[in-house]
């Protein structure tokens, strides 16, 4: 039996030396990894009487506090930077599902082409037609209570088998119920273009010499698609991915901005520009409630657009055409 014919790729251009003179690009990635690092270990070193209510309600900022406090008297940098963690965690994961749902469905439609392809694409437009914002709050509304149940299911095993750690890291994700059915609803709506992306490039690989060896020497379908064809589309997989998590940000922003997203105490982007916003008035503005997280997610998402393009210009074969 004929040996397995190693993995090919195309050859391409040295991406990452075109993506080095890309000085936005750059400036991006380092704000993007500053931003990351300093959500994860800044909320960790702050006192504790910044993460606490208090008293101190509407208080402008100040050398105490330097992003002033909220209506509760909590520490909006405090808040700020946890809302960073939850908006950037449900972008990533939520765009990590619609990458994977994308890429399979993608591959193997384009790769069976004929009426496998013309059934899958015509279940793709049909997906499309519907307004995924209404079918997203139509998904929290059915199973949020459901993931509530579920999650005391497991708080109430967890206290029965003296495990106190893990009851309280159930109450603790009671809160975020809603953004759990959140990133699967989001990673179930945001696949579709993807799929599209990974579609027609599998439908230009297919018909390369490499492929035609590949399935001469007898390697199935699946083999080709993980050995052959994954390899060769996973810059193009990476390019969008950067592309659709900005898209998911703004769709979780949007939704705890209408008050379908994560609950108080927790915060993410959204909640903190609703807050901001029911506190705005032309007597008396509490103008921090709502720039502050305003300038972050919109630096946040220009970044993520920034990098997004150029890893496109530097990866995309047809970029520089």
């Amino acid at each position: 039996m004929p040996e397995a014919a190693a993995p090919a790729q195309i050859a391409r251009p040295d991406g990452w030396q075109v993506l080095k003179r890309n000085r936005a690009a750059l400036i991006a990635l380092g704000f993007l990894a500053v931003l990351s690092l300093v959500a994860i270990i800044v909320p960790i070193l702050l006192p504790a009487g910044l993460k606490l209510t208090s008293g101190d309600s509407f208080v402008p900022p100040s050398s105490e506090h330097l992003l002033g406090t909220d209506v509760n008297g909590q520490d909006m940098l405090y808040r700020l930077l946890s809302g960073a963690r939850v908006s950037l965690g449900v972008g990533l994961v939520g765009a990590l599902i619609s990458l994977v749902i994308g890429t399979l469905y993608g591959m193997v439609s384009g790769y069976a082409g004929g009426r496998v392809d013309a059934v899958m694409m015509r279940m793709i437009e049909v997906l499309q037609s519907v307004p995924r914002i209404l079918f997203i709050m139509i998904l929290i509304a059915a199973l949020d209570d459901y993931v509530k149940e579920w999650v005391d299911g497991w708080r109430l095993a967890a206290q029965s088998n003296n495990w106190p750690w893990l009851a309280a890291a159930m109450n603790d994700l009671k809160a975020y119920s809603k953004v759990l059915v959140m990133i699967v609803s989001l990673g179930l709506v945001e696949w579709l273009t993807m799929a599209r992306i990974v579609r027609g490039q599998v439908l230009v690989l297919r018909e390369m010499t490499f492929v035609t060896a590949s399935r001469a020497m007898g390697q199935g379908s699946w083999g080709v698609l993980r050995r052959h064809l994954l390899p060769n589309l996973s810059t193009i997989i990476l390019t969008y991915l950067t592309l659709t998590i900005p898209a998911v940000i703004l769709d979780e922003s949007f939704l705890s901005f209408l008050g379908l997203g994560i609950e108080d105490p927790a915060a993410s982007w959204g909640s903190l520009l609703k807050d901001g916003a029911q506190v705005i008035n032309p007597l008396e503005s509490k103008w921090w409630l709502l720039v502050f997280p305003a300038l972050l997610m919109s630096a946040s998402l220009l970044a993520l657009n920034f990098l997004g393009d150029g890893l496109r210009d530097a990866f995309d074969p047809k970029s520089g055409e």
